[in-house]
């Protein structure tokens, strides 16, 4: 930054602003296209910046310093009421401020400026400074505001989380196209994908739990390595993230939860590259592709079918292409260090922390009563009337597991569970079709009541349609008073 100190304050600014437009191509981390286009910057300007960094340095990206021929002759105040005009809410266009400034110099019997002259202060004022009167404090922030992003140092040491839904349209399955939702665990250091899960229905924390259980664990594809324990967590402020039991999770786990400013993505980036990823090398070769503002095509593939592809393009395409930042491949620099993960006891005991959430209950002479279903063991008969926490995986209802002051009891079973497996969301929509089945019956037996009561009704009475006959009016009386 030594560099800077002979520029001035509006030349550091210009400067500073390029080198954060084309940092992410120089990081590694986005195409020059890409970084171009998100700041809405011509892509022959952004190479051209490149290419004065690349030689000069942070100095080649200050603008260029006019000679003395080109410094205004104005009064400074005038110049403060350009830039005012011109750091307006409105964005008023030069011409305008060139009006409104011509009639002030006249009232106040200054010489007047050119229009020239006014286009040029407009034009050199600090980018920073621009945006945050025009587009506000957020925008800013996204542009401008120091960043400090994590940097992980070796394996597992950071794993980064996130959901998007992908542009492309699959088939459900009563045939009907619907967009699916992908569920992505990154670390860090390697770039490796260490879990992920694709659904149709929002993310969820069971969403996350299935992927964090894949991440963790080892996985039966011998080109497929990543696994163990994180030391940090890094996630957004979903609320799948920020629910209670993921903080158990992560207690338990003995891993740091951690998540990033709200409304600030930036600190996430390299899982965000990864979805750019998705779009770039793997989604425009499937039939159903669909990105924002392009039409529809006609899908062909189901969620199974997807999953098998983009398990193939993740272990064979993006795990072994060399990235520049990196100057490896992701699973080479994993498995590099030769490292010995971090792992749990066994995978039941994964399962029992991530797949089962636990709540509270009493038990009753009849058991314990749960989403509206009985839960029996004989264990329970003598904890009626005791508190007890039970645990439930939402992917089977049939039995729950039974805790009393942090020890287990035992596991109680629903007898209409008993020889199948349901799960939570499929008794909630269980419900849900049956309460809308009986609100049709009410609707109908509504209608019939309704129609029965217009048929019954008593005839309005006869009116003659002979208009030759007179209609007999009314004969006013006059009140009569009992002492008149």
């Amino acid at each position: 930054m030594g560099e800077l100190t002979e520029l001035n304050e509006k030349e550091r600014a210009n400067a500073l602003h390029r080198f954060q437009v084309i940092q992410p191509y120089l990081e590694g981390q986005s195409t020059l296209k890409t970084a171009a286009r998100e700041q809405n910057i011509p892509y022959d300007t952004a190479r051209r910046w490149v290419s004065r960094y690349r030689h000069h340095g942070l100095v080649g990206l200050a603008y260029k310093r006019q000679g003395a021929r080109n410094r205004r002759r104005m009064k400074m105040e005038l110049q403060q009421i350009i830039e005012g005009l011109a750091l307006q809410k409105t964005r008023p266009s030069a011409a305008a401020i060139h009006r409104q400034v011509k009639e002030i110099a006249q009232q106040k019997k200054w010489p007047v400026p050119s229009y020239g002259s006014v286009y040029d202060i407009v034009r050199s004022l600090d980018p920073a400074l621009v945006m945050l009167a025009h587009e506000g404090t957020k925008a800013y922030q996204q542009n401008y505001d120091l960043l400090y992003r994590r940097e992980a140092h070796r394996p597992n040491e950071i794993w980064q989380a996130d959901h998007t839904m992908l542009d492309i349209w699959l088939l459900d399955e009563d045939g009907r196209s619907v967009r699916p939702w992908l569920t992505v665990i990154e670390d860090d250091y390697s770039r490796c994908i260490a879990g992920y899960f694709l659904s149709f229905n929002h993310p969820n924390t069971q969403h996350t739990s299935l992927a964090l259980r894949q991440a963790v664990w080892r996985k039966p594809e011998p080109n497929w390595r990543i696994c163990g324990i994180p030391e940090i967590f890094y996630t957004d402020n979903g609320s799948d993230f920020t629910s209670r039991h993921m903080e158990q999770v992560s207690a338990d786990l003995k891993m740091r939860l951690i998540f990033s400013t709200p409304g600030m993505p930036r600190g996430r980036g390299r899982v965000e590259r990864f979805f750019q990823t998705i779009n770039q090398l793997f989604l425009h070769q499937l039939p159903g592709y669909a990105p924002e503002g392009k039409p529809i095509k006609q899908p062909r593939l189901t969620l199974v079918d997807f999953d098998t592809r983009f398990k193939d393009f993740l272990l064979i395409e993006y795990h072994e292409r060399v990235q520049n930042d990196l100057d490896n491949s992701p699973r080479a620099r994993w498995e590099g260090d030769s490292f010995l993960p971090q792992m749990p006891e066994s995978l039941d005991k994964l399962d029992l922390l991530l797949l089962t959430v636990a709540t509270t209950r009493r038990v009753r002479r009849d058991g314990i009563h749960f989403q509206r279903l009985r839960y029996m063991d004989l264990v329970l008969a003598a904890y009626i009337g005791e508190d007890v926490v039970i645990r439930y995986d939402p992917r089977d209802m049939a039995e729950i597991r039974v805790y009393h002051n942090d020890s287990f009891l035992c596991r109680a079973v629903c007898q209409e569970l008993a020889d199948q497996i349901i799960t939570l969301q499929e008794i909630i929509r269980a419900r849900n079709r049956r309460r809308r089945a009986l609100r049709g019956t009410i609707k109908e037996r509504s209608a019939l009541i309704q129609t029965y009561l217009e048929v019954h009704e008593d005839p309005p009475p006869f009116e003659s349609e002979d208009e030759t006959e007179p209609k007999k009016l009314p004969v006013k009386r006059l009140k009569r008073y009992y002492n008149e």
